[in-house]
């Protein structure tokens, strides 16, 4: 990935490009470049989760690999170091898309292996002795009036008919909502076991420790310039490898010829200063559930370790031509909208001062479904797609990666989401006008729906104009 002018060798980033890093004194020293020409049995492009994990897993598996990670800035600098903290065990896009690839049971499996990796982050986090703040609360979608709760019933319907029960979904009404977090206006929630709370640098900070004590390499402020059959060639050298593993996710779009393979699509967060004792007993919350609305452009909260609150949506949600916001700026009005929702979500913390604001970019897919890829003959792997659901899929990837890497039939090699090629996105001003459509549309349709209580066409307008 092409860059700006890389850091000296140990000298920290003057500040964290998020509140996560803020919060652990800032990014560490950086690690070592690359210094020349190297020979390796596999190279990772990129230092964020999907990269870790694969490098963590291959070590792991087979000691004897000589495996190396290139990053342009420093390990977590991304979307790891950004997001939202949740694990989650959601499965990114749609089932029926994937069940075109699987079949209904390779669904099932998939979704069944995506509950599982919450529990196996956990196990590897206490294993390698990650302190991470993991709580381990489910997450709850919650609805706000009568029409969001109708589309909460439908999704839980939809959830039976895939053979879920109430071990991974039910419904709550608004006192069972309360009894665990006492939300403005709530009708109700829906509420999955199948998610944890993480700090999100706490986590790529120890899982890059354990990748290290593994015996894996990584070189940051090392740009990855082109990638192509068993070389990836940087700024200060070229790598040959049997493998090459592009984990880019976000950044994608500037490597070339990727351009078009997966939109970079911004999301923001803000977080407060930390609640008193007073505004928690008046919100609850004591289960560090994770948490979001059921808008169609919907935010997505936690409570942190600290006593914070965390909210996250989209502000300006891309940026023409497919460019990344490297800086993490985020626009004083995204900053006013996270405020609103947070206030009309916790009446009690209408007043509560925001701390701090950020952004990052997310990897999206045409058809909006994570895929993991692994080419024999050109040696070329990838996985990515997450459309923010990362953290948790990341480590999926990275053990799917593993097995494929090293020729094992698993369950994990026959999941539906391997060797999937979605279509490129169109070229542009096509894929911005796209884009900026749908959600302007998503936009207009949380408005109406507000204002009039029923269901909005523009909504599924857009969902079918986006490919989802």
């Amino acid at each position: 990935m092409s860059s700006e002018a890389a850091t000296p060798v140990g000298v920290r980033p003057v500040a964290g490009p998020s509140h996560w890093w803020d919060a652990v004194g800032g990014p560490p020293p950086l690690r070592a470049a690359l210094d020349g020409d190297l020979e390796a049995d596999v190279a990772v492009v990129g230092a964020g989760y999907t990269g870790l994990w694969a490098a963590y897993e291959l070590r792991r598996a087979a000691p004897e690999l000589r495996v190396v990670v290139l990053e342009r800035e420093f390990a977590g600098f991304g979307a790891s170091g950004r997001n939202g903290g949740w694990l989650s065990g959601l499965l990114a896009g749609s089932r029926e898309r994937y069940a075109r690839h699987g079949g209904r049971s390779g669904v099932i499996a998939a979704q069944r292996a995506m509950f599982a990796t919450v529990d196996e982050v956990a196990r590897v986090c206490a294993e390698e002795a990650i302190d991470c703040d993991l709580v381990k609360g489910g997450t709850l979608t919650v609805a706000t009036s009568q029409l969001q709760l109708a589309r909460l019933r439908a999704e839980l319907a939809a959830e039976r008919g895939w053979g879920f029960g109430e071990e991974d979904w039910r419904l709550l009404d608004a006192g069972e909502l309360a009894g665990r977090v006492r939300v403005g206006a709530a009708q109700g929630a829906l509420f999955s076991p199948h998610c944890a709370r993480v700090q999100p640098a706490r986590l790529v900070l120890g899982l890059g420790a354990a990748v290290e004590r593994r015996g894996a390499t990584i070189f940051e402020q090392t740009p990855v310039l082109a990638i192509a059959p068993h070389r990836v060639t940087t700024a200060h050298g070229t790598v040959r490898a049997r493998w090459v593993i592009r984990a880019t996710e976000g950044y994608t779009a500037g490597l070339p010829g990727l351009r078009r393979v997966l939109v970079p699509l911004n999301s923001a967060m803000v977080v407060t200063a930390p609640l008193d004792n007073r505004t928690w007993a008046a919100i609850g919350w004591d289960g560090c559930e994770t948490m979001g609305d059921s808008a169609h452009l919907y935010c997505y909260l936690q409570r942190t370790a600290d006593g914070r609150i965390a909210i996250g949506g989209r502000g300006r949600p891309y940026r023409y031509g497919s460019r990344a916001d490297h800086a993490g700026e985020i626009p004083s009005a995204t900053i006013a909208q996270l405020r609103g929702r947070l206030a009309a979500l916790f009446p009690a913390a209408a007043g509560v001062e925001i701390e701090r604001g950020w952004a990052g970019v997310l990897g999206v897919p045409r058809d909006w479904c994570s895929a993991v890829s692994v080419d024999p003959a050109s040696g070329l792997c990838w996985a990515g797609g997450y459309v923010g659901d990362g953290v948790s899929t990341s480590n999926l990837a990275g053990r799917t990666l593993r097995d494929l890497i090293l020729g094992r039939d698993t369950g994990l090699t026959r999941l539906p989401w391997v060797g999937r090629r979605p279509r490129r996105w169109e070229p542009e001003p096509l894929r911005w006008l796209g884009i900026e459509a749908v959600f302007s549309a998503l936009r207009v349709a949380d408005r109406a729906e507000a204002r009039r209580g029923r269901a909005s066409r523009l909504a599924s307008l857009a969902d079918r104009l986006s490919g989802r």
